[in-house]
């Protein structure tokens, strides 16, 4: 094993200190998605990372608002109609309304979320908006309630960074996906290596750098959970302009789609 996959291996953040914190932020974003923090936030977000303006701007309002990511894992390849796509981290829904439009009404969209004001807000738009092929489920990422090989695409958007057990993650992605399906994600990478001394610092996590990994290591995590024909997509600006951004500048922070084919 590499000496990058070893540092990845281990944190000395406490989980259970990290999900606290991380449910307190987005419950705040949730409900109040036009506050002000560190990241961009809703449809000016989706925009600037290139979502399908065809979809974008058929959805309304509070299936956007709360959108937080850093990146478009749709970007990585195409899906295919009819498939079962899992989001993880789904927050406020709108990557799945999107899976949703995309995988169509024989497909099928499920989200999970530690965050119950996420949950309830993008349960909430979903029959708003009449998503019928979209659910959501509160849980961890680390045990997730799916069973095994129930899926065909697992994605996800700028959440992994804030998991402390990041390759029981993905070992647990590899266990809903049935053998063929496909992993494909945005997340952020740094540049620079974050000194062991921040990565105790929760408040560097909940920002989004902490819990980033080099290019190297994410593909080292991907590849040891048992995934292969490894991609990573160009890097994208995604802290450019917002209040975070100097404390990404510093550390190099850019992020990448990341995409692996179940073996």
């Amino acid at each position: 094993m590499s000496t990058s996959t070893e540092r990845t291996a281990t944190t000395a953040v406490d989980p259970e200190a990290l999900r606290a914190e991380v449910r307190s932020k987005y419950a705040e974003v949730a409900t109040n998605p036009t506050g002000g923090f560190h990241f961009h936030t809703g449809r000016a977000l989706a925009r600037r990372l290139n979502y399908p303006p065809e979809i974008l701007d058929d959805l309304p309002d509070d299936a956007v608002a709360s959108f937080a990511g850093v990146g478009n894992p749709f970007a990585a390849a195409p899906v295919p109609r009819g498939s079962h796509v899992l989001d993880l981290g789904s927050g406020g829904g709108f990557d799945c309304f999107v899976a949703g439009r995309l995988v169509g009404p024989s497909g099928k969209v499920t989200g999970v979320d530690m965050t119950p004001e996420m949950v309830a807000r993008a349960r909430a738009a979903a029959t708003s908006i009449g998503a019928t092929n979209v659910e959501f489920r509160e849980g961890i990422l680390e045990e997730l309630p799916l069973d095994d090989g129930s899926v065909d695409i697992v994605i996800s958007n700028g959440v992994l960074n804030l998991v402390a057990d990041k390759q029981q993650v993905f070992g647990e992605a590899h266990r809903v996906l049935r053998p063929g399906g496909v992993l494909q994600f945005a997340d952020i990478a740094v540049g620079r290596e974050v000194p062991e001394s921040a990565r105790c610092d929760i408040g560097l996590w909940t920002d989004c750098i902490a819990g980033g990994r080099s290019v190297d290591e994410w593909c080292d995590l991907i590849g040891g959970a048992g995934f292969d024909e490894l991609a990573v997509g160009t890097a994208v600006d995604a802290f450019g302009g917002a209040a975070g951004e100097d404390r990404a500048r510093s550390f190099e922070v850019f992020s990448h789609t990341f995409r692996g084919r179940r073996h």
